[in-house]
């Protein structure tokens, strides 16, 4: 036992993998210095350890688990995403053309929007039609939930010079009508990105101000490390290192900046360069490439096309490259992460990596949305990680496959849909939320990974129960599996593993999980130490 600790934690319960695997007696302490768990231990022996600690926080009755971990986020690149009116919580047109005409009187600059559900527009494709109810000289850009897709109005479409006669470097587009004139529709980043410019930037400050708002709420929901895949704006680096001048971030963020479709082995240098830089709690480790789009676009990779005869190319036009570009990391050590949706492009990735020569650099996929068992089975004998986003399936999609998701896909292949469960008994899973496509609060994670619907809503029959998570499982994979899916060690409370702990006030592998959705988070720790304390 050391002569002092710099944290001694108290606790009804402690989920040590013995507590998880069904020891309800379990340890009723956890020591920590020096970032790292030094002591865990029962109620006899916390007498001892207390006379020795610098700080004793005591949770009463509840319950510390190993810090949540999301896999997935993009909080830089969501202080742009969530600019204007939310509408992720809006279910018809109506209703959203309201919202934005409510959003539009409160504001003389452009009218912005995010989150919208293409749902709301039924069979028809989205469109400028979406601004109907406003002048014709308002300037609107409306960003779908999946943040590949956007509705830009016309008189936004003829400010950027928009025609829809433009061709990019990636698979993105511009829908256009009989006539041959922009929809409004915009697919993927290129295209985006060609209104998107027009919009008035945040300042600095107000950036540095609102990331640090998205880390903090993160935290106070028990996050305490979260992947950031992306690292496409280019004050990214100077924002950290603002909020890291300020004091501490609230929690930690391990960036993977992006390998972009078209991008040459120049371009992968300078990524290769970057790896190590950081500060106190984020760090750039690891690369982020993308194989294809999304369904609900019809801008996935699918073996077949789409009932809208869509989503038939890699995101790469010539995918050799993706494959060049992930063989240039893999030799220089650095594991990769890759967005891949459709069943053709989960597949053309996991033969990628399942070509490379086995170093001990293992790579991870992320979303995997429509799964055929032998592409199953091939990532299973790679020996790949996962990265899975339960409440993607769980908000966007129905168990009827009436919602847009599935009307494209079909029966079969929406049937083949978030097999988490399949998943997490090959191989390892991490889960996390995608936010801003989605909401972060782990613990609504949790509920839709074992309900397989929305948390608080048991009027909504479950999509594909069989593929649920016991609630164990799910912990674990929002713990454990982001440590395992980086080659590290971590995500345990056991003596040696890093002090990143959450608790919670109710027990999430016994509570009732719409009931846990709703539970206090009373205690997020980073690194060893008290990022959040509600107690």
């Amino acid at each position: 036992m050391p002569d002092t600790v710099d944290l001694l934690i108290l606790a009804g319960t402690i989920l040590t993998p013995e507590t998880v695997e069904g020891d309800a007696a379990g340890p009723r302490f956890v020591a920590v210095q020096d970032g790292v768990i030094v002591g865990v231990g029962g109620a006899d022996e916390a007498k001892a350890w207390r006379a020795r600690a610098e700080r004793v926080i005591d949770l009463g009755d509840a319950t510390l688990s190993a810090g949540i971990v999301d896999a997935h986020i993009h909080p830089v690149s969501g202080i742009g995403l969530t600019r204007g009116v939310d509408l992720t919580g809006v279910t018809t047109l109506e209703d959203t053309q309201q919202a934005l005409a409510r959003e539009a009187a409160a504001t003389d600059d452009w009218v912005l929007g995010w989150g919208l559900d293409p749902n709301v527009f039924g069979d028809a494709s989205p469109s400028a039609h979406l601004f109907d109810n406003l002048p014709a000289d308002r300037l609107a850009f409306v960003q779908l939930f999946d943040a590949h897709s956007a509705v830009a109005s016309r008189a936004a479409l003829e400010r950027a010079g928009v025609t829809g006669r433009e061709t990019f470097g990636d698979s993105s587009s511009i829908p256009v009508d009989a006539s041959g004139a922009p929809t409004g529709y915009l697919l993927e980043h290129s295209a985006l990105g060609l209104v998107q410019r027009l919009v008035p930037p945040l300042t600095f400050a107000a950036r540095t101000d609102a990331l640090f708002g998205i880390l903090q709420g993160m935290a106070q929901t028990g996050v305490t490390i979260g992947q950031m895949l992306d690292a496409s704006d280019p004050d990214a680096f100077d924002l950290f290192e603002a909020l890291e001048a300020r004091g501490e971030l609230p929690m930690r963020v391990r960036v993977s900046p992006m390998a972009v479709p078209g991008s040459t082995e120049a371009d992968w240098a300078r990524l290769v360069d970057l790896q190590g830089r950081g500060g106190r709690r984020w760090e750039i480790q690891g690369i982020k490439l993308m194989i294809d789009g999304t369904i609900d676009n019809g801008t996935a990779w699918l073996r077949e096309p789409d009932t809208h005869g869509e989503s038939t190319e890699s995101l790469w036009l010539k995918p050799d490259e993706y494959a060049a570009a992930i063989a240039y990391f893999h030799a220089r050590g650095i594991r990769t992460t890759t967005h891949a949706i459709g069943d053709r492009g989960i597949e053309f990735v996991a033969r990628t990596l399942h070509g490379l020569e086995r170093t001990g650099v293992t790579h991870r996929i992320e979303h995997i949305e429509t799964l055929p068992d032998d592409v199953l089975e091939l990532i299973s004998e790679a020996g790949l990680a996962v990265s899975m986003q339960p409440t993607h399936c769980t908000h966007f999609t129905r168990a009827d496959h009436t919602d847009n998701w599935s009307r494209r896909l079909g029966d079969e292949r929406a049937d083949q849909g978030w097999r988490i469960r399949d998943l997490h008994e090959r191989v390892v899973v991490a889960l996390g939320s995608d936010w801003p496509v989605a909401p972060y609060d782990a613990r609504g994670t949790l509920a839709a990974a074992v309900l397989r619907r929305p948390a608080g809503r048991d009027e909504v029959t479950p999509v594909g129960p069989d593929q649920a998570l016991t609630a164990a499982a799910a912990l674990d994979a929002h713990t454990r599996g982001w440590w395992r899916s980086v080659g590290e060690a971590g995500g345990t409370i056991e003596v040696g593993m890093p002090a990143y702990l959450t608790a919670f006030a109710a027990n999430p592998l016994t509570a009732e999980p719409d009931a846990f959705a709703e539970t206090e988070v009373l205690l997020t720790v980073v690194g060893g130490e008290v990022s959040v304390d509600r107690t």
